[in-house]
């Protein structure tokens, strides 16, 4: 696949380091979509993980849950309705979160390009630790045979991206039995550790992730930090947060 050259000199990557909440993740992207929609001149990838979450996207319901949501709650695991595409999922440690803020006007892609861009990067990062992975046009995200080892769902407001990536690097693969990924009955969710035999290196996954969404996306990634993010939120009226992004 070819990169993709953007206009803007750099892309700002902010790494959350820890879990990170969904619930303070979700806010953060949408101020930063409002911020790109009044003219902040840059994207902003946001790398992080999250403690153990279900999300349900837009075509998501209960259905694709199999224990009570009683039992979610007994083990202190929510579950949270977002605007991304796509059905139920789960995020967790060990698996890494990319969030891309970024305005396609700029980028010269197509919604559909930006997503097999997304799917990229995971099937490059593993194959990094020699795993094959390969995309499946049917069901987005990346493959193993049936397995589903990483899964993309997006939101666009006015050609502003949000939400995006999530690979499994050391996930507990537990948690994706108590639903049927994605929607989808008879699959199961794969780990890179998993395929690999033995736990791997986080900082390295993602040192990896990193360097081929550069490569893909065609632009540095220029570290900003989490601070310098919400003192720009706030000190600029344009960009302070607004709850809605549309």
């Amino acid at each position: 696949m070819e990169s993709h050259r953007n206009r803007n000199s750099d892309k700002w990557l902010l790494v959350l380091d820890g879990l990170t909440p969904y619930k303070d993740a979700h806010e953060l992207q949408v101020a930063l979509v409002q911020a790109r929609r009044d003219g902040l001149d840059r994207d902003i990838f946001i790398c992080l993980e999250h403690p153990p979450v279900f999300t349900l996207g837009r075509r998501g319901g209960l259905g694709g849950l199999k224990v009570p949501e009683d039992f979610l709650k007994s083990q202190g695991i929510d579950i949270v309705h977002a605007e991304r595409g796509g059905d139920i999922t789960y995020h967790g440690p060990g698996q890494i979160v990319l969030y891309p803020i970024m305005d396609l006007r700029f980028s010269g892609l197509s919604v559909v390009d930006y997503v097999t861009a997304l799917e990229e990067v995971m099937i490059r990062t593993a194959a990094d630790w020699s795993i094959s992975a390969e995309r499946n046009h049917l069901n987005r995200g990346v493959w193993v045979g049936q397995r589903k080892l990483g899964s993309v769902g997006i939101a666009v407001r006015r050609s502003v991206t949000f939400h995006g990536l999530a690979l499994n690097v050391n996930t507990m693969l537990e948690h994706f039995g108590w639903i049927d990924p994605c929607g989808l009955q008879g699959i199961s969710a794969a780990s890179m550790a998993q395929l690999h035999g033995s736990p791997i290196d986080m900082r390295e996954v993602r040192r990896s992730l990193l360097v081929h969404v550069e490569d893909i996306f065609g632009a540095g990634l220029a570290p900003i930090g989490l601070e310098e993010v919400r003192e720009m939120l706030n000190n600029e009226p344009q960009n302070r947060i607004s709850k809605d992004p549309n």
